[in-house]
C-alpha cells in the first residue's frame, strides 16, 4: 500500500516509513491538478514579462538583475551547478529520501510553480530506489538546504550521482537503468526543487523518531537501576505528578511504574530510604521534561513537513506571487537544539545512577564496582570512564547552532538558521546516548544479579534480554566488546520491544 501525498497530514512516522523502510508513495490526483494550475499561472506571467524572483531575475545579491529571455532558459541549470557546493562524506540515504518526500509534499500544495514532471520524477525516484549521492555538509539552513538539495536536483538533468540497487552510478546511467525519463529543468524548476529546509527537517523527523524510542529505553534503564538500588517508589505516584501538571512527568512516572509492577520493591516488600538522591527521586521530572521538549519539537517539525517552505510562493486563486523567507530553517532548528539538549540531559542523569550502582557508599549494599573480587578485580570501574567521556562530547555538541549565524551572500543573507549543523550534531549526541544508556543498563543488570528479591515484569524481561548479549561479569575481562554490544542492543530497541510485549506500550 502506498502513502498518498496530499500536501497535508504527513507525519514523522510517515517520513520514517518512506525514508528508512522504503514504503511506496503516490501523489494524489488533486495535488497534480494544483501543481498544473499553478504552473499555468506562472507561464502566463513569464510571457507577460512580469518580474519574478528566481524565475527571470538572479538570486541572492543578484536578485535585482533581470534576465533576458535567452538567459531564463539556462539560468536554472547554472543555478543548480552553482549551488551544488557541498563538502564531505555522503549523507545517509534515509536522510536524502526523507528530504525528497518533504519536497514532494511542498509541491503538492500547488504553490511552487514547478512543472508536474519534476514532482513526479521525485516520486518515481523514491519508488524505484534511486537515491542521489549528497554531501553531508554545506547547508546553512536558510534559503533552504540549497547545497544538498542541488545535488538531488542534478538528477533532473541526468547529472550528479545516485545509488541504485547497491551501486553508485552517474545520474544518467542510474535513470536509464531505473527506467526514469530525465525531465530537464525549465524556468523556475531548479529553484522550486531546492528552495526549502527539507533536508534538515527530514533529518530532524528521523532523529525525533529514534530519540523517542531511546527515551523510552531510558525509562527502562532507570527502572532497572531503581530496583537494584532499593529506591523509594513513592515519588512515582501518579497523584504527585498530576498535581503539578507536566504531561511528560506524568507519562514518565506511569511508564516506570509499569516496568517495576509486580516486583517486591513496588509491592513494598523491600526496605527503602525515606528519601533518595535526585538521580533516583526526580527521574520522572527530568525524563518527563525531555518528553515535553521532544513533543514540542515534533509539533514544529510536522508543521514544517506540511507547510509551503519555498520562495517565491505563487497563489493561483489571486493570480499573485509573493517573495519572502519561508525557507528559513529557524522554526525547526531552535526546537531541535532543545531536543538534542534534552537527550544530553537524560544521559547525564543515567550516568549518575550508574555511579550510584558502582559506589559502595551509595549502592545500598552492592559490592564495590559490582565485582565479587574487589582489589584483584575492578569490575565496572572503567565503564563509568567510558560513559563520562561520551557525556562530555554530548555537552560540547549541545551548544545551540541556532544562534551561530554567519552572514553570507554579500550580507543579503545576513541571518541564517544553521539548522543543518543542529541536525548533524543531534545524531552525534544520540549516538553517544546509546552508549551511555547501554552502560547503565549493563551495570543495572549486573547489580540485579546480586539482589535476591523479585523484580518487576518489565525489569526482569529487560535483564533477560541483556543476558543474551552480555554475560555476568564474574572475573574481569576486556569490556569493549560488552560496551559495543550494549550500544548496539539499545540502538536496535530490542529491549524496548520485548518489554512492551509483556507490559504494554510505554507511550
Amino acid at each position: 500500500m502506498s502513502l498518498i501525498i496530499t500536501g497535508s497530514n504527513l507525519t514523522i512516522d510517515d517520513v520514517v516509513k518512506v525514508a528508512r523502510h522504503h514504503e511506496k508513495v503516490e501523489l494524489h490526483p488533486d495535488a497534480i491538478e494544483r501543481i498544473k494550475r499553478c504552473r499555468a499561472m506562472l507561464e502566463k506571467k513569464i510571457v507577460a514579462r512580469e518580474i519574478m524572483y528566481g524565475v527571470n531575475t538572479g538570486i541572492g545579491e543578484f536578485s535585482e538583475v533581470v534576465l533576458t529571455d535567452d538567459q531564463v532558459k539556462d539560468f536554472q541549470k547554472y543555478l543548480i551547478y552553482n549551488h551544488a557546493a557541498g563538502i564531505g562524506e555522503p549523507m545517509a540515504e534515509e536522510y536524502v529520501r526523507g528530504a525528497m518526500l518533504g519536497r514532494i509534499n511542498v509541491h503538492a500544495h500547488g504553490n511552487s510553480g514547478i512543472r508536474p514532471e519534476i514532482t513526479l520524477t521525485l516520486v518515481e525516484m523514491l519508488n524505484k530506489g534511486v537515491t542521489p549521492w549528497v554531501c553531508k555538509k554545506g547547508s546553512v539552513g536558510a534559503c533552504g538546504d540549497l547545497a544538498p538539495m542541488s545535488q538531488i536536483a542534478l538528477l533532473m538533468m541526468g547529472e550528479g550521482k545516485a545509488y541504485y540497487q547497491g551501486e553508485l552510478l552517474s545520474g544518467k546511467e542510474v535513470l536509464e537503468r531505473a527506467g526514469i525519463e530525465i525531465p530537464g529543468l525549465k524556468a523556475r524548476d531548479g529553484l522550486g526543487t531546492i528552495n526549502g529546509s527539507n533536508v534538515l527537517t527530514a533529518m530532524s523527523a528521523i532523529f525525533l523518531y529514534d530519540a523517542n524510542r531511546w527515551l523510552k529505553q531510558a525509562e527502562i534503564g532507570a527502572a532497572m537501576s531503581l530496583e537494584a538500588l532499593k529506591a523509594n517508589m513513592r515519588p512515582y505516584a501518579a497523584k504527585l505528578h498530576e498535581v503539578r501538571g507536566f504531561k511528560g512527568a506524568i507519562r514518565s512516572a506511569e511508564a516506570i511504574r509499569k516496568i517495576v509492577a509486580g516486583g517486591d520493591l513496588a509491592e513494598g516488600r523491600v526496605k527503602c530510604k525515606v528519601q533518595d538522591a535526585y538521580s533516583m527521586r526526580s527521574t520522572p521530572q527530568v525524563i518527563g521534561a525531555a518528553h515535553d521538549a521532544l513533543a514540542y519539537a515534533r509539533s514544529q517539525v510536522e508543521i514544517e513537513l506540511n507547510g509551503v517552505g519555498d520562495n517565491p510562493i505563487f497563489f493561483p486563486d489571486e493570480n499573485i506571487q509573493l517573495s519572502g523567507a519561508n525557507f528559513q530553517g529557524t522554526p525547526v532548528s531552535l526546537p531541535m537544539d532543545m531536543a538534542g539538549i534534552a537527550v544530553t540531559m537524560v544521559s547525564v542523569m543515567s550516568e549518575r545512577r550508574m555511579n550510584r550502582l558502582n559506589n559502595p557508599a551509595l549502592s545500598v549494599g552492592l559490592p564495590a564496582f559490582l565485582t565479587k573480587g574487589a582489589g584483584m578485580f575492578s569490575g565496572l570501574m572503567l565503564s563509568q570512564y567510558t560513559a563520562d567521556m561520551q557525556i562530555v562530547e554530548q555537552r560540547i555538541l549541545s551548544a545551540p547552532a541556532s544562534i551561530q549565524s554567519i552572514p553570507a551572500a554579500a550580507d543579503q543573507e545576513d541571518f541564517v538558521s544553521m539548522g543543518m549543523n543542529t541536525a548533524i550534531k543531534n545524531f552525534q549526541i544520540l549516538d553517544n546516548a546509546y552508549g551511555v544508556l547501554g552502560i547503565e543498563i549493563m551495570a543495572a543488570a549486573q547489580a540485579l544479579d546480586f539482589r535476591e528479591y523479585k523484580f518487576g515484569q518489565g525489569t526482569s524481561k529487560a535483564k533477560e534480554i541483556v543476558r543474551k548479549y552480555v554475560e555476568f561479569l564474574d572475573v574481569d575481562r576486556p569490556l569493549y566488546d560488552d560496551h559495543n554490544a550494549m550500544k548496539k542492543l539499545v540502538k536496535s530497541c530490542e529491549i524496548l520491544e520485548e518489554v512492551e510485549k509483556i507490559i504494554g506500550c510505554l507511550d
